[in-house]
């Protein structure tokens, strides 16, 4: 008759010993290596193989280490765990430690049975990391079973590449150019998000019908959607048509897929307002219907909006968990969060060469003339001449190769058969939108030619721009080159952004070679795909890596259009930007500095430079109107205001009907000033001014206050005793490495990186790192590079406590240290006597190991559990008298080192005494134990009290008796009695 194992208990089987999962029958135990991971689960039949109950064997006092074994071993043990006790499953299988603040939307969403958020955090705070914990815990949780994740075709990839190495999840790409290979591996009437549980789809993609109707048939029960703002419209939109069209059919879809009520949907938006009450109730409508019609101005309706909308500054995290600021009783979890302090910005004049402003005049009278011309034609010629005249000024002010290229191209908009389609057409290419919904094909020279050929004045004013490039007549470039070598000296990597194609490759082709043989450009464009951007980014990066180590003179530039300008995380590598083309809305602007403003910069200032053309007619009145009171309105309100398209679009169409009116030079009063347009400028101001106080106000009305600052410190506290911390793991892994025999180089440049050769170290620590980082790089025995960012190139690892090449150390550090016969170096072991001047009375430490099994319920059943736990227990005294300290106190052992030596035999003494008392500790071990199984319990209720469902069924029970992984005796040190002179 065999016998009935509970959940946790341990076995002996196949030559080692095993832990009993949850899964297991009388005739079946599904089992995992003491000590393993999920990888390495098996199933036991008893009936066929020896399986027999095993305790888990005490130290040998012969086994002595040294004052850092019981700081190695702990490690160890803790980066081994996957699945915590404690109520946030996930925490130990991610890649990244979330800050404190980022928690907050997490907490949030444990409080709700069907989680509806709306995170509006500001740009660079992480909401893609707030969002992924999010689906990482419910997935762990077993609450959601597949995942999607709707974002704009340029980020699909960075969206991948995020939740892969930051989170552990395999989504596949849903593209417009993956679909067809994905249909094809389908079986006949399968669904391809059926057959992948995780995918990153386009919103462009999945919003056109067919493709629709088979997402929402078979949509999976979590949703993330990024840049939910554009995903709605208005009720009064005044957008372009096309836009509005576009955003109706991206609402249709998120509309069906938020009607299912159980279904879980994160909406990410750093602009949920846009000053537009009637799309931010839109939105709102999507995360619960009866949120958009709530009584916001009441403090009822404020509470019930507050559970599912977070929305924060950077001033609100850039300091968080302290006594002044949040109320707490101490600044022992003050956490401060490196965002740059401030920008560093500057506005670069420049004047045009004689032959430039030539050119640009000539260019000014051709447009004069067209206009007058077609306003006796007609509206629709009207509109087609005016949209062909803003791509001729704008693409002339831009670059030589800009205006030669636009000047011999048909107009985007000749092609509309009324004036209405002509600004549907021309708009996009010709405007800087905030609102629009792509970026994609937006940086492609605009057309100016009304016709299939150009006429004779236009080939004529393209000739002459093509023959202005260089440095010679382009004075403008000229300026960019003095500015760019100004920044590389100072040590910075800068980002030159321009409007379009034509330019950003001719600026990559006349700066080659001008910045130094120590600076090397690339120039990312539209013409190349989403992909293929972010590899020529990490190329770019890449290229200095093994030259930088060496030479911090080398440097990198990267000419960009505003293909990049949204969603790509450029802070790693840049800290810079130039706005070579003035966009003509501020918030392109602020779209393109945010790509290296945010979490992660390592510069504490980033530097803007904004160039623009002093005397070209435009680029002056677009500053002084747009930009001075957009910098007005942020300094003011310390947030930034998005500007309006309408007040844009107006200001911009006055600045070029006034440089039609007056020419280049023409009349120097302020825009502002000129009775002309007086009534329109002071009706943008008032818009502009309502919107910021808009925005101001929801800010305020709106702010998080679902989560106390305290609640978050609570959590924040048993996760970090639990887990540990990003330095540990460094700190593990950098001392293992070297007592292993590896050869570690730490250049101590503050990056925290560092490189191991294994090729000395033991046989079974290179096979386990050959499986993970390649063969060849282990046999050749080259430098391993082990970098303290998750995003790491193949043959590196990532000092993250679920990086395989750490998890391989850590497991044969504590495999080593559990068996006694091992060969080779062996960093931690179980035992150890030290002799220290940070204790007064003998002391000893226990690493012990506490298995629970745990019931948690959720929406789709029940699901029982094993989880593990670490704990260092510290007592003064002999074992049947002791008193025991606290965990602070216990915790602190671990940094106390050896003030004198210990003589071989009074340490076995010592740790033999120790080890014999261990049957008195047992009480104490299984009260602690209890203890613990009933905080973790409090801690699952606290965190989910507002789901009774959950709550109701929640077990938390201790599996008896505990493991004792190590013990470790501290002597104090006794003091060298003092000889007089009399007695000598």
């Amino acid at each position: 008759m065999s016998l009935t194992y509970t959940a946790g208990s341990l076995v002996a089987a196949r030559g080692r010993e095993w832990v009993v999962l949850p899964e297991s029958a009388p005739d079946m135990l599904v089992l995992r290596p003491l000590g393993g991971s999920e990888d390495d689960i098996a199933a036991v039949f008893p009936a066929f193989e020896d399986v027999r109950p095993a305790e888990f064997a005490a130290p040998s006092p012969a086994d002595l280490g040294d004052q850092r074994a019981a700081g190695l071993l702990r490690t160890a043990l803790r980066i081994g765990f996957r699945s915590g006790a404690g109520p946030f499953r996930s925490l130990a299988s991610i890649a990244v430690e979330p800050r404190a603040y980022q928690l907050v939307p997490l907490l949030m969403a444990l409080r709700q049975r069907t989680v509806r958020l709306l995170i509006s955090d500001d740009v660079g705070i992480g909401k893609t990391v707030e969002a992924g914990l999010i689906a990482k815990e419910l997935l762990a949780q077993g609450e959601a079973t597949r995942l999607a994740v709707l974002c704009s075709p340029a980020l699909a990839e960075q969206w991948q590449g995020e939740l892969r190495e930051k989170f552990g999840i395999d989504a596949e790409l849903v593209l417009a150019s993956t679909v067809s290979r994905l249909e094809r591996g389908l079986e006949l009437g399968q669904s391809l998000f059926d057959k992948h549980p995780f995918t990153i789809i386009s919103t462009d993609f999945i919003k056109s019908t067919r493709h629709r109707e088979d997402f929402v048939r078979h949509c999976p029960d979590l949703v993330i959607v990024d840049e939910a703002h554009a995903c709605v419209a208005a009720d009064d939109s005044a957008q372009g048509a096309a836009s509005s069209a576009s955003n109706q059919l991206r609402y249709e879809l998120l509309r069906r897929v938020s009607a299912d009520a159980d279904r879980h949907l994160l909406l990410l938006t750093a602009t949920p307002h846009s000053g537009k009450e009637s799309a931010f109730r839109n939105l709102l409508g999507l995360v619960r219907p009866e949120l958009a019609t709530l009584d916001l101005e009441s403090p009822a309706g404020r509470a019930k909006l507050a559970e599912h909308f977070v929305a924060r500054k950077r001033a609100d995290v850039r300091v968080y968990l302290t006594k002044e600021e949040d109320g707490l009783a101490d600044d022992s979890l003050a956490e401060r969060t490196a965002f740059p302090s401030d920008r560093w910005t500057k506005d670069e004049p420049y004047k045009l060469t004689p032959a430039y402003r030539a050119l640009l005049d000539d260019a000014i009278a051709y447009a004069r003339d067209r206009v007058e011309a077609a306003g006796e034609q007609g509206k629709r010629e009207a509109r087609i001449v005016w949209w062909s005249v803003i791509a001729l000024l704008r693409s002339m002010v831009s670059s030589p190769a800009a205006a030669a290229q636009t000047l011999k191209t048909r107009s985007e908009s000749a092609a509309a058969r009324t004036a209405h389609e002509a600004d549907v057409l021309g708009a996009p290419v010709a405007a800087d939108s905030a609102e629009n919904d792509r970026l994609e094909g937006m940086d492609v020279a605009p057309g100016a030619a009304e016709s299939e050929e150009a006429g004779a004045r236009l080939l004529e004013l393209s000739r002459r721009a093509a023959e202005l490039v260089g440095p010679a007549e382009d004075a403008k470039l000229k300026a960019l080159t003095r500015h760019l070598k100004g920044l590389i000296a100072e040590g910075y990597h800068p980002i030159v952004f321009c409007r379009y194609i034509p330019t950003a490759e001719y600026l990559a082709e006349q700066l080659e070679g001008k910045l130094g043989k120590k600076t090397k450009i690339a120039a990312v464009t539209g013409t190349l795909s989403p992909q293929q951007r972010l590899e020529r980014i990490e190329q770019l990066a890449a290229a200095e890596s093994a030259e930088e180590a060496a030479d911090p003179a080398f440097r990198r530039v990267l000419i960009a259009t505003d293909c990049l300008s949204e969603g790509v995380n450029l802070q790693h590598h840049f800290d810079a930007v130039v706005h070579y083309d003035l966009a003509w809305n501020p918030t392109r602007h602020d779209q393109r500095e945010g790509r290296v403003d945010r979490y992660g910069q390592k510069r504490d200032q980033v530097r803007v430079i904004t160039m623009f053309g002093e005397d070209n007619g435009i680029d002056g009145k677009v500053l002084e109107v747009l930009f001075q009171k957009h910098r007005q309105i942020k300094k003011d309100l310390g947030i930034s205001v998005s500007v309006p398209d309408e007040t844009a679009s107006g200001v911009t169409d006055a600045v070029v009907e006034w440089l039609l009116l007056h020419g280049r030079q023409g009349s120097q009063e302020s825009l502002f000033e000129m009775d002309t347009h007086q009534e329109s400028f002071d009706r943008i101001e008032r818009e502009w001014n309502s919107a910021a106080e808009r925005e101001k106000t929801s800010r305020s009305k709106y702010a998080q206050r679902a989560i106390h600052p305290e609640e978050v410190a609570r959590e924040v506290l048993s996760v970090r005793a639990a887990l540990g911390g990003a330095d540990e793991v460094r700190d593990f892994a950098l001392e293992a490495l070297r007592d292993l025999d590896a050869l570690v180089r730490d250049p101590r440049d503050g990056s925290g990186d560092f490189t191991a050769q294994v090729g000395g170290t033991p046989a079974g620590l290179r096979d386990a790192l050959a499986a993970t980082l390649g063969n060849r790089l282990v046999e050749e025995d080259r430098e391993i590079p082990f970098r303290t960012t998750p995003a790491i190139a193949r043959g590196e690892a990532a000092l993250v406590r679920t990086d395989p090449a750490v998890g391989a150390v850590a497991s044969y550090v504590l495999d080593s240290a559990l068996d006694v016969n091992a060969l080779g170096p062996r960093p931690a072991r179980r035992c150890g006597v030290v002799t220290t001047d940070a204790v007064t009375i003998r002391t000893t430490l226990l690493l012990v190991r506490y298995r629970f099994h745990l019931t948690l319920p959720s929406r789709t059943g029940e699901r029982q559990l094993v989880a593990e736990d670490a704990r260092l227990l510290a007592y003064e005294g002999m074992p049947a008298r002791a008193r025991w300290l606290d965990d602070d106190a216990a915790t602190a052992l671990l940094g106390a080192r050896a003030s004198a030596n210990t003589h071989e035999q009074s340490a076995r003494n010592a740790i033999t005494r120790a080890l014999e008392g261990l049957p008195d500790l047992a009480a104490h071990l299984t009260e602690y134990g209890t203890s613990l199984a009933a905080e973790l319990d409090a801690s699952h209720r606290r965190v989910r009290r507002a789901n009774e469902e959950i709550v109701r069924g929640l077990k938390v029970v201790p599996q008896e008796p505990a493991d004792v992984l190590g013990v470790y005796v501290y002597v104090p040190q006794q003091p060298v009695p003092t000889v007089s002179g009399a007695e000598s």
